[in-house]
């Protein structure tokens, strides 16, 4: 049955379109304020949700904003006055599905809202399409062979399907909300929206509207009752980011909710019961703060349940070769823009930086090289001056000269004794996960402007084989293991060891 949602003030037009569109076989729901739509659908699914654009309190541009929080890929068709068409298309921009103006015609509704409904259903299929090709592994997205990623993939394969409250602690651009995310597609609540909450991103007396919701009449400007983020989580998972700044105030209120799982919107008489798991994340260190009279220490033991940290990238920088590959993959979908090769300068330079900043600066850096590269070869001339200047403690800072440092501190840092990379030698390519690279079908650059084929002939396939070697070595030969940790379906790993004669060796 096809079920349809319309959000409008109108109730005559909701009651015009109610008529039009169960002649045609749907279900029609109706809501008459973005704050009731968005109510219904933290409870309940509809196929294609239909907007109004003006309305009193949250209009239709912030409530599409939250609606994409909640179902991302639900069609959404906006209705518009003549005058405001310029705003639809401002929205289509941001998401919407297509636009109609009021009042519509019957058969252009129909027809607007049923290829929408086909749309949301291929976009359904893909994403189902998308789930079954990663095995249904819920950690797929997270790239890295490296211990630390293990560590983080067993973590979230143990404690996903519990109802445990966890952290996740790391430094900012490490990745802790891909982290949540895999969380939370890992958990029995996966159907149900994960909801986000950036905590620094607002100031106390908004953030606690934010998060608990207000009820009609309690400040001025409240004409509507507002849900808040809970609520909006109803039945799936909340994702606190920057938990380490709430305001000592509304800890407490955040406490109650943890412990009582109830929340006290504002203006309201009675709380409200609330069915949510939290996972919080932070880059500070909670347990200073909690000894610094910042952070509630009750409060940080109801959070840190359960605990995992979120490695930097110049502790795990054997991941950064098949991590650029995936960046750049997207990077140059993203750009329309393909690169062919990648220097052997360009990885050294990359391999040689602390990147304070993270996995964020490290796809900041390459999305630069790629909009500024003047060829189809990345070299390091595309590479901002501060990568190429400043090296790692213990690192040279002089190009032409090897890294000065002992044997310990060059394994930390992903450098065997002669000072090789962990792509094999210095000079190799990017190794690479489950992506198009010469020899393997599509282009990196995903059919824009080339293909990418490997950087170094007779060098890559070289690198990716001593890749899978260690990985396979780490694992004890445990395929599904070696898999897992590379980022890699099962398939594609068989394709690799076919490819390089490792089957025949018996591994």
């Amino acid at each position: 049955m096809k079920r349809l949602l319309v959000i409008d003030d109108e109730p005559g037009h909701r009651l015009m379109v109610r008529a039009v569109m169960e002649d045609s076989g749907w279900t029609v729901e109706e809501a008459g304020s973005g704050e009731e739509g968005l109510e219904f659908l933290a409870q309940d699914r509809v196929n294609v949700v239909l907007l109004d654009m003006r309305m009193p309190g949250m209009d239709g541009q912030e409530t599409l904003a939250r609606i994409q929080e909640l179902h991302p890929g639900l069609p959404v068709v906006m209705l518009t006055a003549f005058g405001t068409v310029g705003s639809a298309v401002v929205a289509m921009k941001k998401g919407a599905y297509d636009y109609l103006t009021k009042p519509a015609d019957n058969e252009e509704l129909t027809a607007v809202l049923e290829k929408a409904w086909d749309f949301g259903r291929l976009m359904e299929e893909n994403e189902n399409l998308r789930r079954r090709l990663s095995d249904d592994d819920p950690t797929a997205p997270i790239v890295g062979a490296s211990q630390a990623m293990c560590r983080v993939r067993d973590f979230i394969r143990q404690a996903g399907p519990s109802e445990a409250t966890i952290l996740i602690m790391g430094e900012s651009g490490t990745g802790k909300e891909l982290i949540a995310q895999a969380l939370h597609d890992a958990s029995n609540r996966a159907a149900q929206p994960m909801v986000k909450v950036n905590c620094a991103a607002l100031p106390g007396h908004l953030l606690e509207s934010e998060l608990f919701g207000y009820m009609k009449g309690a400040f001025t400007g409240a004409v509507r009752d507002k849900p808040g983020r809970f609520q909006l989580a109803r039945g799936g998972t909340l994702f606190l980011d920057e938990i380490g700044e709430l305001p000592l105030e509304l800890q407490a209120k955040l406490l109650r909710a943890l412990q009582e799982r109830v929340v006290e919107p504002l203006g309201a008489v009675r709380p409200v019961a609330v069915d949510v798991r939290i996972i919080a994340a932070t880059n500070r260190d909670l347990r200073r703060a909690v000894e610094a009279g910042e952070f509630r220490e009750d409060l940080f033991f109801r959070l840190n349940v359960l605990e995992v940290v979120s490695p930097p990238l110049r502790d795990r920088l054997e991941d950064l070769p098949m991590l650029a590959g995936r960046l750049l993959e997207r990077l140059c979908r993203k750009n329309k823009k393909g690169i062919r090769s990648v220097s052997p300068e360009f990885l050294d330079a990359l391999m040689r930086y602390a990147w304070p900043g993270n996995v964020r600066e490290l796809e900041n850096v390459l999305e630069r090289s790629l909009i500024l590269s003047r060829s189809d070869t990345l070299g390091p001339d595309s590479l901002p001056s501060q990568v190429l200047t400043d090296r790692q403690d213990g690192m040279d800072r002089t190009p032409e000269r090897g890294p000065e440092r002992g044997p310990e501190r060059g394994m930390e840092r992903g450098m065997d004794r002669q000072g090789r990379g962990w792509g094999g030698d210095a000079q190799s390519s990017l190794p690479r996960g489950d992506i198009g690279w010469q020899g393997e079908g599509d282009a990196l650059g995903g059919g824009y402007g080339g293909g990418v084929p490997g950087a170094y002939p007779g060098s890559l396939d070289d690198a990716e084989r001593d890749a899978l070697l260690r990985a396979l070595d780490v694992h004890g030969g445990h395929r599904e293991r070696t898999a897992d940790a590379l980022g890699i379906s099962r398939r594609t790993l068989q394709y690799k060891l076919k490819k390089f004669g490792l089957i025949r060796r018996g591994m």
